[in-house]
């Protein structure tokens, strides 16, 4: 891997990791159009390591007020009651799908879930789904609102991002809003939910990360520390920017997007530009 490479990979996975448009493809298109190579699923998922410390830290004080509310509940039955508690579980739980999914197709999602007529298809089809999910969904329900339902099913929504171009923040937000949840109150625990299957996966991808056997750019030690800081500040930057622009405007921009960058790439695949795979 190229130092220019590790750079534009990191600045790609922080700009779309919390945005409905899959930092997973986007990653795989980036290497695909302009350094004719794949990185790998699992350097997307170790610079995920960087969006995800922005969450972190971005959310720091909400995370500490429910993992502390959280072990006291387990002791306390006088707070089992509340939010925070109850969030608690809900971001254990729903984690569950994407660590079985995860683990059952492992070899698959490193290999056949990245072609790229798959990702296309995939950013085009999801988009109209979020399109649906936009349109109908009430937006009645506020955090407050929360309930275990809600948590198994934008649960089992994150475990789709396993295909690149389904988007994992896209699914979550798309079954938030099908559950008639603000958009707000879906990124927020979209925000949350992500932290346990990211923070995992980034950490047992990090053996293969630097595996020759498979082909593909292989990046160094330092790149990959360099693209992980990288996506770590352009992800705490989106996280800010994404939670005020959900909370005033609709996600059809999002929509529009997916549908024309999905169209670009069946376009190259089509005339033979960039190879599937």
């Amino acid at each position: 891997m190229s130092w220019i490479e590790a750079i534009v990979l990191g600045l790609v996975q922080g700009l779309t990791e919390f945005l409905p448009i899959s930092s997973s493809g986007h990653l795989r298109i980036t290497s695909a159009i302009f350094f004719e190579q794949d990185a790998g699923a699992s350097f997307t998922a170790v610079t995920q390591l960087g969006t995800e410390a922005a969450v972190l830290l971005y959310f720091a004080k909400d995370i500490w007020r429910i993992t502390r509310v959280w072990v006291v509940g387990i002791w306390d039955s006088s707070v089992r009651s509340s939010l925070d508690y109850r969030m608690g579980w809900y971001v254990i739980i729903g984690s569950i799908p994407i660590g079985v999914f995860g683990f059952l197709f492992k070899d698959q999602i490193r290999t056949a879930a990245r072609n790229l007529w798959l990702v296309a298809t995939t950013l085009i089809l999801f988009a109209f789904v979020l399109a649906f999910a936009e349109y109908w969904g009430r937006q009645t329900r506020r955090l407050e609102n929360f309930t275990l339902r809600d948590g198994i099913v934008m649960g089992f929504a994150q475990a789709m991002a396993l295909i690149p171009g389904v988007s994992r923040s896209g699914g979550t937000l798309t079954a938030g809003l099908f559950l008639n949840l603000t958009r707000e109150a879906a990124a927020r625990y979209s925000f949350l939910l992500a932290i346990p299957a990211v923070v995992m996966s980034g950490v047992f991808s990090l053996p293969d990360v630097f595996d020759t056997s498979g082909g593909g750019s292989i990046p160094s030690p330092a790149q990959m520390v360099v693209a992980t800081i990288i996506a770590f500040g352009v992800g705490y930057a989106a996280i800010a920017w994404l939670l005020r622009f959900v909370a005033h405007h609709t996600l059809y921009v999002f929509v529009l997007y997916r549908v024309a960058l999905g169209s670009l790439v069946l376009a190259l695949l089509l005339t033979g530009t960039i190879s599937a795979t």
